[in-house]
This record gives C-alpha cells, structure tokens and sequence, in this order.
C-alpha cells in the first residue's frame, strides 16, 4: 500500500486523458483508487471530474452514454460495451429521507467533492503524474484495517443512513473494524435504517453474510444489525446450556456465520445457507424456557424460527428461492438423521440430494459453534456418516419414479387398468424398494405389483 502509481485500463486512461485534454481536471476516485491499493483488481472505476454534465455530453458525443444520473452529475460513457461512470464535483444538499441528497450543487474543487464521500477508504483519487490525493488519511486507515466516516460520522450517516450497513459490509469484505467513533454513530443511529427501503437493506444485509469475514462482523457488530434486523436484539444475551453451548444465542450464530463453508455450492447455493446459518437460531430467544434443572430449553425452535425467518426474508423481499431454501433448511436444522439406508433414500425421497448437502454444511457449521465436548464431536460424525452415506446412495440408490425399473406404461401393460390405481401402485413399489422389501428388478417389481398386498 505505499504505491503511488496505478496501472489504469486502457479505456480509464483514455477517458483521463480527453478530459484533461480538454482543460479539465480528471481523476480516478473510490472503491477503484481502495482496491488498487490493496493489490485487488477493482470491479468498477469510477471518475471525477471537473466537467459539467452538459460539457460531458458534448466532450462525448459521439460515443454511447447513459444518462440516467446526470440530474445528480453523473455521466455514463460506454466503451466496450462497458460503462464508466463520470461524475462531476459536488456538494450534496440537504437528506431529508436519510438516503438520497435534495439536491446537489457543481462544484470545481476535487476536496470539496471527497468531503462528501463516505469513508476515508473511499475518498481517494488518482490520476498518472499527479499520484495518490489522499486528503482523510484513507491509506493510513488502509494500513490499519479501519473504516472511518469521512468528518464526522453522526453527520455521515444522518445523510445517508445505509452507509451503517455499507461500513459493515466493507468491514465484512477487507476484514477491517469499524473506527471506535464511527461505530458509536453507527448503532446511535441504527433506528434510522428502517427509513431505507427493504431491496436495498436486503442486498447491504446479502453483502455482508456473503463476505469472508461476515461471522466476525456479526460478532462485533450484532447491537448495529438489529437496526436492520430488530429479531436480532432479543438473541444477544439469551444463554444456552452449559452442557453443550459455551455461547449465547447471537454469538453462537455468528461463530456459525464464521464456520460455514460453503465450498461445492453455486452461488444460489452459497446465499441459501448464508442466510440459513445467520437465521437458523432467531427464534430462540422466543422458545426459551428453564426445566427442574435450572437449564435453558428451546422446544419448538426450528419450526417457530422456520416461521419467523420466513417473515423476516419476505420484509426484506428476499427473492423467492432464497426464501423457501432458507426457510426449510432452518426447519430441520435440528433434527435427528436417518442413519439406515431405508430412512436416508426417504430423505432423498422428499428433500433431494442438494438440499440434503446444504443441511449437512448448516449442521457442521451448528456443531462448530457449540463448546467442544465428546457429546458435540459424535453428533458431528453423526452428521459426516450421513453425509458419505447419503453422497454413496444418492447416485446407486432407487429413490425417484423415474429410477424405479417399471414405470406406467409397463403396469398397465401387465393388466393394470389405467387410472390413479397405477399412481398408487408406482408408489408403493417405490417405497417398498426404498424399504428393501424389494429389489429394484422388473419382473420382481412386475410379480409385486400383480399381488394385492403384497407391498
């Protein structure tokens, strides 16, 4: 991070130099500038500039351009088939629903447009021959893995109350903490994310459980996500017992967050237990009661916290496959595993061998965060036999109509009448190989099916 030259696209640099070509100050700024200097490849890069919209239009006329933000300053060029942002220098106005400025006024001064940006991390910029322009101490923060608001965070956030989930998510990504100051704004402020609408607190939400260090975050920062999620407040200081957690509720989930490994899933895959781990104890707290002993019971939690994760992930309006993947997952989170073949080609049966995979890696990650103790490590090879067997049946095992060695058609071509007698037959079969009360061989199935109870 002590580099003070960026290695710039073909297509950014030549966009810096027609802009400063034509008499205008020019630079890189933001995420692009904080992720060169963490040796990342940036996603996106962004300009500023000095330019007006109206002289960005005409500098750029005969390219393609979006324009969908010049009323706030902001002109899309298309090279490639990519867009550049540009956008002019600014002050924004007053944010009286807390997330977009009233209006904005042009400004020529590149400092009077990093004044407004969120984070020091995110108020450089860059341009070739002139270096980094660092005005916040945004490489400082860098080297010392901090997000700090720019000024004064109470004012930052009053501006823009998503910014508290975006310091989290940016803390989730880069490992870093919040700045002691920075996060007593954040949660002194968090009642106000309930102004933010629900798409956009469910995508700052998804991009801190997708983050390697979301189980962290979530450790750290609990008492500044209830201001997004208020199910969480009740969890944080709800004790388990002694015999198998050395957590409560809210810590147990996020060591779970942190232990989760999502290796072999796709993308959907990965999101849907994510989101599961982070939800798959928030009805706890509502479950809770102490037996004769003296310890914390949670009857009834996985179907209550299945319930209440639903409601949760519709307010957000969580996509569709999110929330039903999510939602049965926590359901059964809990649950004992077969462990006769019979019972575990039932669970294939009903849940699929993808769904299974995912509650295999939402137990581990459950058990991972439980104390260490001989009752938690056999529940784990619990889990893990399940697991070899279930991967060793779901491609040798009969399971579905479609593997039994009789369909339909053979049915009714031995006899049976067509009708929703053939249906029931089919699944008899199937249950009674399943049950290995039969082979799964045609003339096998063939003679059982000519025999009234005999399956």
């Amino acid at each position: 991070m002590t580099r003070d030259t960026i290695r710039l696209p073909r297509d950014v640099a030549w966009l810096l130099q027609t802009l400063r070509g034509a008499g205008y100050s020019a630079y890189v700024v933001g995420g692009c500038v904080r992720d060169s200097l963490l040796g990342r490849q940036p996603g996106d890069w962004d300009l500023c500039t000095s330019a007006r919209p109206d002289q960005l239009r005409a500098l750029f006329q005969d390219r393609q351009l979006i324009l969908t933000g010049e009323k706030h300053g902001t002109v899309a060029v298309v090279l490639h088939g990519k867009p550049y942002e540009i956008t002019t220098y600014r002050l924004d106005g007053d944010y009286t629903d807390h997330r977009h400025p009233d209006k904005v006024r042009f400004v020529g001064d590149l400092a009077a447009d990093l004044a407004r940006r969120d984070f020091t991390i995110n108020a450089m910029a860059y341009a070739p021959g002139e270096g980094i322009i660092d005005l916040y101490g945004g490489r400082k923060d860098l080297a010392a893995g901090i997000v700090r608001c720019v000024g004064d965070p109470e004012a930052r956030f009053a501006e823009d109350a998503l910014r508290i989930l975006r310091a989290l998510r940016f803390a989730a990504r880069l490992h870093f903490s919040l700045d002691p100051a920075t996060g007593r704004a954040a949660e002194a402020a968090r009642g106000t994310l309930q102004n933010v609408s629900a798409e956009r607190l469910y995508a700052e939400l998804d991009g801190i459980l997708m983050a390697a260090g979301a189980g962290k975050v979530l450790a750290q920062y609990g008492g500044i996500l209830a201001g997004a999620v208020p199910e969480i407040a009740p969890c944080m200081g709800c004790t388990q017992p002694g015999r198998w957690h050395c957590y409560d509720v809210w810590q147990h989930t996020a060591v779970a967050v942190e232990k989760l490994d999502p290796r072999g899933q796709d993308t959907r895959g990965a999101r849907v237990l994510c989101w599961a781990t982070f939800l798959h104890d928030i009805a706890k707290p509502l479950c809770r009661s102490v037996g004769p002993d003296g310890a914390a019971h949670f009857k009834g939690h996985n179907q209550r916290g299945a319930a209440l994760a639903r409601t949760i992930l519709r307010r957000l309006k969580a996509p569709g496959y999110l929330v039903e993947g999510a939602v049965g997952l926590i359901a059964i989170h809990d649950a004992p595993l077969p462990e006769e073949d019979s019972g575990i080609l039932k669970s294939l049966n009903r849940y699929g061998a993808v769904f299974l995979r995912r509650l295999c890696a939402l137990k581990y990650a459950d058990l991972d965060a439980h104390a260490l103790t001989p009752e938690v490590a056999r529940r784990r090879e619990d889990v893990a036999a399940f697991e070899r067997r279930m991967g060793v049946l779901a491609k040798t095992g009969c399971y579905t109509m479609r593997q039994l060695a009789v369909n339909g058609a053979d049915l009714m071509q031995a006899g049976m009448p067509a009708g929703p007698e053939v249906g029931r037959a089919l699944h008899g079969l199937l249950f009674a190989v399943m049950e290995g009360r039969l082979p799964n061989e045609r003339e096998a199935l063939l003679a059982a099916a000519r025999r009234p109870g005999a399956y």
